[in-house]
């Protein structure tokens, strides 16, 4: 298991976050996702094979940008 944080710019209310969260769900090996709207950050508690770029598309493809 590993932690992987995401800086997310364009987050600013529940629906944004739920988005985030859902797509970051849907991938295979993705075991938690938790949202901090007011720092921007997403930490994702993920399996050691879960690639840091596929997560950066799943939340850009909900357009939102990923420093």
């Amino acid at each position: 298991m590993k932690t992987i944080t995401l800086q997310v710019s364009g987050m600013t209310c529940g629906h944004c976050e739920k988005a985030v969260t859902n797509a970051l769900m849907a991938i295979e090996g993705v075991e938690n996702v938790e949202v901090d709207l007011k720092t921007g950050n997403v930490k994702i508690n993920a399996q050691e094979n879960v690639s840091e770029q596929v997560l950066k598309e799943a939340v850009e493809e909900q357009g939102y940008d990923v420093k």
